[in-house]
């Protein structure tokens, strides 16, 4: 093979400046198309933004450019295996799957593999017990934390007291919905509220036994637990019984700006759970603005967006982790191994956010070897449909951990016995 003159000289140089470090690739396991696609395209498109503007601004991480290789998924757990088949061999140092089922197929095999999963807010909720589950970590909330917020927060509008109050759970009859339903049986057993659960098939369109349901049994509150179209319908079949926006909650996936939109002025008022802050008045996004947005090198047109925010979070937290692990290893071409390492030492502080430019945004947490859940807390967000913005109400507060760690003990301990693992952090 024939080399050009500028090939040649293009050779040289490198080979003078010593040898080129590989790219720290953080594959993305995205869906862009399908019935889940509005909401995965503004999470795809932060978490790519990100490591973008960490190679336009920064020259990657600790001079190790990133890579953010996608594969498109369509919310289908098969689909997920095999992109996670077909990618992981590019270097993967981390997998986001965005999808509770593709998670729980992952965990044996990534932990096979040697290939941390942060599954943010989702997944398997006893992962966050580090002692069985290495390789996964769900900080900084997961959905038992969830439920508990929710209950919380009704609490706290009824003063400590919601004994014989009616809450119903209207939720994806998947992996991802059916997880808060233990947490919430034993919470209603604590509080004495009685508990409704109505399940919604995929994707989500049809819902108008469930809400006739509701309309009849009359709940003081309904908490939702739904992805995708599924929101914007419940959010329409809500405001055609008249149901009190107010006292209608949902799962932080179930709060952007597509579930809401769409029922116009009846979404006044809608509340959901919030793992970080909302809004675009932040100095990263100056940033992005100069090196992504008015270079047209950025991925999307959903700045601001609640689920573009949090692709930003999302892929700021992995950053974090693998500047970790560069730390902990000494190497700034790191391994997936190392990344595990540094995920399991990560921590984020308020000052290191606004260093980010990211100050207020969300929690300060530690990982430990024996937390993989970090803080486990959240904040609760308004609908304001006037504005159409989101505002947090609520500061970020911890859920009933006496009953959620229990619950984690009991379902990784089943887990660890079904799976031979012996704990670990010893």
């Amino acid at each position: 093979m024939k080399l050009t003159k500028l090939a040649v000289v293009a050779l040289a140089t490198s080979l003078a400046a010593g040898p080129v470090l590989a790219e720290l690739v953080f594959p993305s396991l995205s869906y862009r198309t399908g019935a889940y696609g509005p909401n995965g395209i503004p999470y795809a498109d932060g978490y790519a933004d990100y490591f973008s503007l960490l190679n336009e601004r920064d020259g990657g991480i600790g001079g190790v450019m990133t890579s953010v290789p996608e594969c498109e998924t369509a919310y289908n757990t098969e689909k997920g295996v095999e992109c996670y088949e077909s990618t992981k061999g590019m270097g993967a140092l981390v997998y986001q799957p965005l999808s509770t089922g593709i998670t729980y197929q992952l965990i044996p095999k990534a932990t096979s593999d040697d290939i941390p999963i942060l599954s943010m807010g989702y997944g398997r909720t006893s992962a966050a017990n580090g002692k069985v589950f290495s390789h996964i970590f769900n900080f900084p909330g997961n959905y038992w934390t969830g439920a508990s917020a929710v209950v919380n927060h009704i609490l706290d509008q009824n003063n400590g007291d919601i004994k014989g109050k009616k809450i119903a759970l209207v939720y994806h009859n998947s992996a991802y919905g059916k997880e808060p339903i233990r947490t919430l049986e034993v919470l209603a057993e604590k509080h004495g509220f009685k508990l409704t659960t109505l399940a919604v098939d995929h994707p989500g369109q049809e819902q108008k036994s469930q809400w006739l349901q509701i309309r009849r049994e009359k709940p003081d509150y309904v908490t939702m637990w739904g992805w995708g179209v599924m929101n914007q319908v419940a959010l329409q079949e809500a405001a055609n019984i008249r149901f009190p926006m107010e006292n209608f909650i949902g799962i932080w996936w179930s709060g952007s700006e597509n579930d809401v939109l769409p029922a116009g002025e009846a979404a006044h008022g809608y509340k959901s759970l919030a793992l970080h802050n909302t809004g675009s008045d932040y100095p990263l996004y100056d940033d992005l603005k100069k090196y992504l947005y008015e270079t047209g090198k950025a991925s999307g047109e959903h700045a601001g967006t609640v689920l573009y925010s949090r692709g930003l979070y999302a892929g700021m937290l992995a950053a974090e982790a693998a500047r970790t692990a560069q730390k902990i290893s000494g190497r700034k071409d790191i391994t997936s191994g190392d990344m595990r390492d540094g995920l399991e030492a990560l921590e984020i502080t308020e000052a290191r956010m606004a260093e980010i430019g990211l100050p207020n945004f969300g929690p300060s947490f530690k990982v430990t070897c024996e937390n993989h859940g970090g803080p486990m807390i959240s904040a609760v967000q308004q609908w304001d449909a006037k504005a159409k913005t989101w505002s947090l109400i609520t500061d970020f507060a911890g859920a009933d951990m006496e009953v959620i760690n229990a619950l984690i003990e009991e379902d990784s301990a089943a887990y660890a016995a079904e799976n031979n693992i012996k704990e670990r952090c010893n």
